[in-house]
C-alpha cells in the first residue's frame, strides 16, 4: 500500500486533490487508520485515478465523472471519447494560434501607421493572363476565412492539372471578390488560378473548372509581401496608404501573384497587385 503521499507521487496529482476526491466519494483510500484517520491507497487504484483525471480534462463536472465511472466505461470507450477531446483541442489550438498571428499583424499596422514604404511600390502593367481556375466562397476578406477555401482550392487544382499531364506557364494568381448577390462583405468569392497553355480546355481538368482570360492592366501598384498570407495586413494597407497618399485610385479588385510557395509558410513569396484607374 501507499501513503497518500506516495500515492500522488505515482499518480502526478496533489495530496489535497485526493482529499477532495474521497470527501465526493469518487476515490476512496483502500484503507484509514482508525487511530490517526492516514489514507492508504493501492496501486490497482491508479486506473481509476487517471479515468477520474481524464475524464476531467475532456470538461466534465466531477459530478458527470462520479455518474460515468458508476457505469464502469470501458477502456476503449473512455480512449475513442479522450482522442475526440484531443482534436478538439488543436483545433482550438490552431484557432488560437490563428487569431495571434491576426493580432501581431495588427499590432505592425498601427506601429507602422505614419510611414510610407516609397522604396517597396513599384508602378507597373500587367500582362494578360490565361488562367485554369477554380472558386470558392469564404465568409469574409480575413484570412482566417479565406485561407481554409484558398488552400484546398489550390491543392484540388494542382491534383487536376498534374493528372491532365499540364504544366502550367507561370505561377498562381488568386483574387477576391465581393460574391454576387451578397451583401458587400458578408460572401467573399475565392478564385484560384494557374496560368496554363492556349491547348488546354476547360474539360482537360475536370468538371468544376474554368479558362478565363484576366485582362491586361495598364497600371497597377504592387508590392512584394514575404511570408504567410495570415500577416498580409501590413503590407496590404502599406500598399493602400500609398495608393491613397500619391493620389491614385483603385480600380477593381487586387491580384496576389504567388512568386515562391515552400512547404513553410514564414518562406512564402508574393506580389499584391492593385489595378490603378487611368483617369
Amino acid at each position: 500500500m501507499f501513503t497518500i503521499g506516495d500515492f500522488a507521487r505515482h499518480g502526478r496529482v496533489s495530496v489535497r486533490m485526493l482529499r477532495h476526491y474521497d470527501a465526493l466519494g469518487l476515490l476512496r483510500p483502500a484503507r484509514v487508520d482508525p487511530f490517526t484517520g492516514y489514507r492508504f491507497y493501492e496501486a490497482g487504484q491508479l486506473a481509476r485515478l487517471n479515468r477520474v483525471i481524464a475524464l476531467k480534462e475532456l470538461g466534465f463536472s466531477l459530478d458527470q465523472v462520479a455518474t460515468i465511472l458508476d457505469e464502469r466505461l470501458g477502456a476503449q470507450e473512455l480512449r475513442g471519447m479522450l482522442r475526440l477531446r484531443q482534436a478538439e483541442l488543436e483545433t482550438a489550438l490552431a484557432a488560437a494560434a490563428a487569431r495571434l498571428v491576426q493580432v501581431e499583424a495588427r499590432l505592425r499596422t498601427i506601429e507602422n501607421e505614419g510611414t510610407m514604404p516609397a522604396d517597396d511600390i513599384v508602378l507597373k502593367s500587367l500582362p494578360p493572363v490565361r488562367l485554369a481556375e477554380l472558386t470558392g466562397t469564404a465568409g469574409s476578406y480575413e484570412p482566417q476565412d479565406v485561407g481554409p477555401v484558398i488552400g484546398p482550392l489550390y491543392d484540388e487544382l494542382c491534383r487536376r492539372i498534374e493528372e491532365a499531364g499540364v504544366v502550367p506557364t507561370g505561377p498562381g494568381m488568386a483574387s477576391y471578390e465581393d460574391a454576387p448577390g451578397a451583401e458587400p462583405g458578408t460572401a467573399v468569392l475565392v478564385r484560384a488560378g494557374l496560368p496554363v497553355p492556349a491547348s488546354v480546355r476547360a474539360e482537360d481538368l475536370g468538371g468544376g473548372v474554368r479558362i478565363v482570360t484576366l485582362p491586361g492592366v495598364e497600371r497597377a501598384a504592387t508590392v512584394v509581401h514575404r511570408g504567410s498570407m495570415d500577416g498580409v495586413l501590413p503590407t496590404s494597407q502599406a500598399l493602400a496608404r500609398w495608393i491613397d497618399a500619391h493620389g491614385h485610385r483603385s480600380a477593381g479588385y487586387a491580384r496576389e501573384l504567388t512568386l515562391a510557395c515552400p512547404e513553410d509558410p514564414d518562406q512564402w513569396v508574393t506580389e499584391l497587385q492593385q489595378p490603378l484607374s487611368t483617369d
